[in-house]
């Protein structure tokens, strides 16, 4: 059977201008990855965020679509550009001088998993990687920009809220007001979206009794870059989660308490779906 590029659950009737997206909680490693990489089962699935798409799936209840990567991060990041390309991976590619995540291993198509881990044996073609982009990366970033679309023709505005997870030793260093953040927003220090929009996002988190902070040590990559244009009534808004709060890190599983936290990101989640709604005809089409 031939994978998806992704999977949009829909509302039954759209009222909201927010779009919710994951992509990165894709994990089909079977029926993408050949015999080429040198990581376990296990391994490779360490740079996913695993279950996020279980933690937002309520949004559609509050007239939000929700857009779900199906290939996994490792095998193509759907949160780079398209001409991220690494030439130590990819033949045929010219170096990248000034783009410290693709020299880090972590381009449009990873060479590395969290932990500087070397995913492939060998290089890739320039074919390969093409393949990835046309049957993966475009087709979903094609539903989102119409979604995104379809949010401002109807509501005046649109707002992506991009879901993501965070490793707890990434924001160990990290404190708000003396605590470890459980969530961080990022919004490209304002280039992404307005203010109002950020400081409703957060106070949503808040309200559901998470610890919060903006722009570090995250603020954002491609989809934020791409989608947020605040003076054309479009807003971007990376959400990462402390995976710690709803897993096992070392042992990809959720937590018992995992429908306790999905719960209360479900709260925050239809708080967000209300902003920038327009009551009346437009949000019923």
């Amino acid at each position: 059977m031939t994978l998806e590029p992704f999977v949009l659950l829909s509302p039954v009737r759209r009222t909201s201008p927010v779009v919710f997206a994951s992509p990165h909680s894709g994990r089909a490693y079977d029926a993408v990855f050949g015999s080429e990489i040198l990581l376990n089962s296990h391994t490779i699935r360490s740079s996913e965020d695993a279950f996020v798409d279980h933690l937002f799936d309520s949004v559609v209840t509050f007239g939000a679509p929700l857009l779900l990567a199906q290939a996994p991060r490792a095998y193509v990041d759907l949160n780079r550009g398209p001409d991220e390309l690494d030439s130590a991976l990819i033949d045929g590619v010219r170096k990248v001088i000034h783009n410290p995540r693709v020299q880090s291993g972590l381009g449009v198509i990873p060479r590395v998993v969290a932990g500087g881990r070397a995913i492939y044996r060998g290089k890739l073609s320039l074919a390969e990687a093409q393949h990835r982009l046309d049957r993966y990366w475009h087709p979903y970033h094609r539903t989102l920009t119409a979604l995104m679309d379809d949010g401002l023709r109807r509501f005046g505005t649109s707002i992506l809220i991009d879901c993501h997870s965070m490793p707890q030793e990434a924001i160990e260093s990290v404190r708000v007001h003396g605590q470890r953040p459980d969530v961080v927003i990022g919004d490209r220090f304002g280039a992404s979206a307005s203010a109002e929009m950020v400081d409703k996002v957060a106070r949503a988190f808040r309200d559901a009794g998470f610890t919060v902070a903006h722009n570090t040590p995250f603020a954002g990559a491609y989809c934020t870059i791409a989608y947020g244009r605040p003076s054309r009534g479009q807003h971007a808004i990376q959400i990462e989660i402390n995976r710690s709060l709803y897993m096992d890190e070392a042992r990809i599983e959720p937590r018992a308490d995992f429908d306790h936290v999905k719960s209360a990101i479900s709260q925050a989640a239809s708080a967000i779906s209300d902003m920038g709604q327009r009551r009346g005809s437009l949000a019923a089409e």
